[in-house]
C-alpha cells in the first residue's frame, strides 16, 4: 500500500527520530524479523533522503528509522547527476514518498576539496575530480561587478560553503526535475535541506521548500 504520510507527518517522523538518536533513546522501529518478511514483496517508504556517502552519515541510523521507511540516495558531497534525479523521482512518483531531505554535514571532504581547488588551483586526480567539479559551482560567490576594476572571488569558511552547497543542491533538484517541482507545487511532497553535525548527531534545518508544518 502507498505511504499514508503527508509531507508534514513525514517531516515530523524524521525530526522525532533524530531527537531520539541525539539523546541515545533509539527505538529501532521496523527492524524485526516479521517486518523484514513483510517487506519482501513491496516497499512503501515515506521519505527520500539524498545525502553524502560519508560513512558517518547513515540516514536510517541518524533518523532512527527501519527497513522500508526511507529511500536513500547517496553520492560523495551529495552531488547531483541524472541517475540521482531519476532515483529521487522514482522514490516520489513511483514509491509515493511525500518528503525529500537533502542531507549535508559539517567537515565534508568534497566541500573542503573544492575550496582547496579554488584557493590553490590543485585538483584531485581520477574520477574524484568529477565530484569536485560538481561542488565548485555551488560554493563560488558571484563576482561583484560594482567594485572598481571588476569582480573578485571569495572563499568563505567551510561551514558557510557547506550550507551554500546544500542550498544549491536543493535548488538544483527543483530546477532540474519537473516531476519533483510539480509534486511540491501540488502539496504532495516537500523538499528540506538539513545539515548534520558529526559530533553532536543533530540534523538541523537549512532550507524548506513546500509545507511541512514548520
Amino acid at each position: 500500500m502507498p505511504s499514508t504520510y503527508t509531507p508534514a507527518s513525514a517531516w515530523s517522523a524524521l525530526v522525532d527520530g533524530n531527537h531520539r538518536f541525539v539523546s541515545g533513546a533509539m527505538e529501532h522501529p521496523s527492524q524485526g524479523v516479521s517486518h523484514r518478511a513483510e517487506l519482501s514483496t513491496a516497499q512503501n517508504p515515506f521519505a527520500v533522503v539524498f545525502g553524502c556517502s560519508d560513512s558517518r552519515v547513515a540516514a536510517e541510523i541518524i533518523f532512527d528509522r527501519g527497513l522500508g521507511e526511507i529511500f536513500v540516495v547517496r553520492t560523495a558531497g551529495h552531488v547531483v547527476d541524472t541517475t540521482v534525479l531519476g532515483s529521487i523521482e522514482y522514490g516520489v512518483e513511483v514509491l509515493g514518498a511525500s518528503l525529500v531531505v537533502v542531507l549535508g554535514h559539517d567537515s565534508c571532504g568534497a566541500v573542503q576539496a573544492a575550496a582547496e581547488a579554488l584557493t590553490t588551483g590543485v585538483m584531485p586526480t581520477g574520477f574524484v575530480r568529477a565530484i569536485v567539479d560538481r561542488v565548485i559551482p555551488s560554493i563560488v560567490t558571484h563576482p561583484d561587478d560594482s567594485r572598481p576594476g571588476g569582480g573578485h572571488l571569495a572563499v568563505p569558511s567551510s561551514e558557510i560553503l557547506g550550507r551554500e552547497h546544500l542550498r544549491h543542491t536543493v535548488d538544483m533538484l527543483l530546477s532540474y526535475s519537473a516531476a519533483l517541482s510539480a509534486a511540491v507545487a501540488e502539496g504532495r511532497c516537500a523538499v528540506v535541506g538539513m545539515e548534520y553535525t558529526l559530533a553532536e548527531g543533530a540534523a538541523r534545518t537549512v532550507d524548506i521548500r513546500g509545507d511541512v508544518g514548520a
